[in-house]
């Protein structure tokens, strides 16, 4: 144990508080703002564990979650960013593990610009479950846990906003 490892892990569970407490919101904003604190923590986890690609891409995460709160569906900065993934990707590529991070970006990208409410939330759910893999492959504890309660909370909440899309229904057809 290093103290490179432990801050990774550290890092890790930073991350894992903040991402819990926006996946469990009902609220986009503020499922956006509080991923933006996580992916800070989860850059610096990768920074630690000499992860570059899922780093570097972390770190576009974040312009990616500001650039799709101000311009949602804007085709031409999602496009751009896509790019921008791709282009991180090749110039820090270590092994194949890194198809993942790519794939989440990817994912992610797509459904922040695009997607709002359950499908926002069935694409990030997609995007924390290749993040689970990397931080499993690269031995984040902090990491892997707190992808894994993402999957998890992510679920349920997307449970919860199903639920209430269906009281909304029937209350509308009672009326």
């Amino acid at each position: 144990m290093t103290l490179t490892w432990v801050a990774g892990q550290l890092a890790g569970l930073v991350a894992l508080g903040f991402c819990l407490a926006g996946f469990a919101s009902k609220q986009d904003d503020r499922l956006l703002v509080l991923l933006i604190s996580a992916n800070i923590a989860f850059a610096l986890q990768f920074i630690f564990f000499q992860s570059w690609t899922a780093a570097v891409l972390t770190l576009l995460v974040i312009i990616r979650i500001l650039l799709a709160r101000r311009y949602p569906g804007n085709l031409a900065l999602m496009s751009g960013l896509l790019l921008a993934n791709f282009l991180a990707a090749a110039l820090t590529w270590q092994h194949w593990i890194d198809i993942l991070p790519l794939t989440a970006a990817t994912l992610g990208t797509f459904g922040m610009f695009m997607l709002r409410g359950i499908p926002l939330r069935i694409l990030l759910g997609m995007a924390a479950f290749c993040w689970l893999l990397n931080n499993l492959l690269i031995g984040s504890f902090g990491g892997s846990l707190a992808e894994g309660l993402i999957v998890v909370t992510n679920i349920f909440t997307i449970w919860r906003l199903a639920k209430l899309q269906k009281e909304k229904q029937l209350s509308s057809r009672e009326a």
